[in-house]
């Protein structure tokens, strides 16, 4: 049984990269697709496809590379099902300086820091991703 889905996405785009594999697949849900949405409009990912395996579905995010070196560093999980972390849209972190992005779930839908201090709105911080 897996509690934390978005931990688990974040594990498996981490670990492909690191293994140099051109795409990583995992369970499909509308917050990950949502993720691997802002993944590929800032450049850290080429791609994402949903596709069809005959039950609950795959998501596929095609990742990018540098050099030989993945464009992904580093991805950490901040709210956890255990410990939720929300900030205003005064208190969004800036990610490395502004080289990495956070990505939060807001009322209005899963933005990336850039987009949500543009919108004035806080809310869950998921990810930091670098």
């Amino acid at each position: 049984m897996m509690t934390d889905p978005i931990a688990d996405m974040l594990t498996r785009i981490r670990n492909a990269g690191q293994v140099g594999h051109r795409w990583a697949d995992m369970p499909v849900s509308k917050l990950k697709v949502e993720i691997a949405r802002i993944l590929k409009e800032n450049h850290l990912a080429y791609d994402f496809k949903v596709l069809d395996d005959g039950r609950h579905g795959v998501l596929r995010v095609y990742l990018k590379y540098h050099d030989g070196q993945p464009v992904i560093r580093n991805l950490e999980r901040v709210s956890r099902p255990g410990r939720r972390r929300y900030v205003g849209a005064s208190q969004i972190p800036r990610v490395r300086n502004g080289l990495g992005i956070a990505v939060l779930s807001t009322s209005q839908g899963v933005l990336s820091d850039r987009t949500a201090r543009d919108e004035g709105v806080g809310g869950e911080l998921l990810a930091y991703i670098w």
